[in-house]
């Protein structure tokens, strides 16, 4: 593996042309147009894994509220969009981000993901929540059954049945 630099980057400051390596990156890792998918999932940081200028892997969180059942909304660090150059794939890249990904969010109460796969982040320490899911709109809780979810407990996460109900709030596009 070469050297992958890191570099911490909020949305706002996204250059037009990394923004567009960016998009690039992950339509290429993901099949599919990215442009409303950022746009929806708003604004958020972000960790870009450069090789020399290249931009090859990448991985994002937005602040989302996670509400297990008996508990208050935990302040979340949700993932969106860990991807990987086609190119460079299975090289180590995103393994790199997500073990950067943890001491950089230490002010939230809890991360969490809605995975592709689950090997990746299982090996890192993230777990299925095996509770039902649901997602909060106004005072409606409207069951997704369909989703999955994982999380990565952090030095503020209080105690979790990983069995009881999880809720977050509702948004455009992707619920999860």
């Amino acid at each position: 593996m070469h050297f992958l630099n890191i570099e911490q980057c909020a949305t706002a400051d996204l250059s037009p042309s990394t923004m567009a390596a960016l998009q690039a990156l992950c339509e290429a890792a993901y099949h599919e147009p990215m442009t409303s998918f950022l746009a929806d999932i708003g604004p958020g940081e972000h960790l870009l894994g450069w090789l020399g200028e290249t931009l090859v892997s990448h991985l994002m969180w937005v602040t989302r509220w996670l509400q297990p059942a008996g508990l208050p909304a935990l302040r979340t660090a949700y993932v969106e969009l860990v991807a990987t150059d086609p190119t460079a794939q299975r090289l180590g890249y995103a393994t790199r981000l997500l073990e950067a990904f943890p001491s950089r969010i230490q002010d939230f109460d809890l991360a969490a993901l809605s995975p592709a796969t689950e090997g990746l982040y299982t090996r890192l320490g993230w777990r299925l929540w095996r509770g039902p899911l649901a997602v909060r709109e106004g005072d409606t809780v409207l069951p997704t059954p369909e989703d999955r979810v994982m999380v990565l407990e952090l030095p503020r996460t209080p105690e979790l049945d990983s069995t009881s109900l999880v809720s977050v709030e509702w948004r455009p596009g992707e619920l999860w």
